[in-house]
């Protein structure tokens, strides 16, 4: 049985596991996702100008689900064996069906995340959005973006965050610099775009995976 652990916010439903794969798991699906995820520099516009991401990123999705992000939109590349499987999980453990997902590539502790919410209006008004850690430990940090509710936690190697309803609107996340990290991470952001036809995912019927060696 998973430790599932909600996180005390005020306004926000989130929910933590520390060790949602196991640790062999988590590390060859850390292998396998830095092996044949094809990675690419995105860049975010501040203050007017474009700049390089300090991370690299991949989008994958069903056909229908491209994405705008700081005012460029990504059409989605085909889903990868690795992230078939996860995919595949998230809906086998009723965790919920999702048909894309952003991959981030942490290379080490100077690749970050600065604070923003996951709130394009591709995802709709209150967004379900599964984040799966692999590799190096990191800081990730919340703020609600009208009062002062705060909280900090450590994202581990094969753990699951779970954002639901009120995370992206009423808080903010970022994942700071951590000087001392070398190791990479990979982290993904499992979400749902609807089509105009409301089409569902094809995630129902998951088959065998290698990368989790027990269900809650």
């Amino acid at each position: 049985m998973h430790l599932i652990q909600k996180i005390p916010l005020v306004d926000a439903n989130v929910h933590y596991c520390a060790q949602f794969f196991d640790a062999a798991s988590a590390a060859e699906l850390l292998r396998d996702l830095i092996a044949t995820t094809p990675w690419e520099t995105h860049f975010v516009r501040i203050f007017g100008r474009e700049i390089p991401a300090p991370r690299q990123s991949s989008w994958h999705g069903d056909p229908h689900c491209s994405y705008r992000y700081s005012k460029v939109r990504y059409e989605p590349k085909a889903w990868t064996p690795a992230l078939t499987q996860v995919r595949n999980i998230l809906a086998m453990t009723g965790i919920g069906e999702f048909n894309c997902v952003l991959a981030n590539f942490y290379r080490s502790g100077s690749d970050s995340m600065g604070w923003h919410s996951d709130s394009e209006p591709e995802l709709g008004p209150d967004p379900l959005i599964a984040s799966v850690s692999l590799g190096a430990p990191r800081r990730f940090c919340l703020r609600h973006k009208m009062g002062p509710d705060k909280h900090e936690l450590l994202l581990t190697s094969g753990s699951l965050l779970v954002m639901a309803e009120g995370a992206q609107k009423n808080y903010q996340h970022a994942l700071p610099k951590m000087t001392n990290v070398g190791a990479p991470r990979v982290n993904l952001t499992f979400r749902q775009i609807a089509s105009e036809s409301q089409m569902p995912t094809s995630c129902t019927k998951p088959p065998q995976n290698r990368y989790i060696s027990h269900l809650p």
